[in-house]
């Protein structure tokens, strides 16, 4: 799992939260605890997916353009992460004269990918809405 995936749900919640106001990438970074162009990068995905708008000068900013009960974590997992449970190298070799070292790829490559469906369709029962409901209720933790 890669950070842009939590710091796009952390924007998104964010802008959520405050549904009238644009945001700078200044006082979202500083609500993510990350710099304004790590935010900027990851607004980018989301704009360009449809998630924000963008309006630049003076009040200028970001907002959420989509309702936040619509949208899910598997949305913005396809966006910004898919794919990144699965490791980009696997131990074995198919031609090796071994059973164990020439199939373990195979069988981690079926792991992973059963893993990845499995975390996506978790995340698809999950909105920014829901995700929102969570932090209020946390309260001052």
């Amino acid at each position: 799992m890669n950070s842009e995936f939590t710091i796009a749900v952390h924007s998104l919640a964010y802008l959520a939260y405050r549904p009238d106001r644009m945001a700078s990438s200044e006082a979202i970074a500083e609500n993510v605890a990350t710099n304004p162009a790590r935010i900027r990068k990851v607004m980018s995905y989301l704009r360009r997916g449809g998630y924000v708008d963008t309006r630049e000068g003076a009040g200028g900013g970001y907002r959420l353009t989509l309702d936040p009960a619509v949208v899910t974590l598997a949305d913005v997992y396809r966006l910004l992460a898919q794919g990144s449970v699965i490791p980009n190298w696997c131990s074995g070799d198919p031609d090796m004269d071994c059973v164990v070292g020439s199939n373990m790829r195979e069988v981690m490559d079926h792991i992973f990918c059963t893993a990845e469906k499995q975390l996506e369709q978790y995340f698809g029962g999950i909105t920014i809405s829901d995700v929102l409901g969570q932090i209020h209720e946390c309260g001052d933790c």
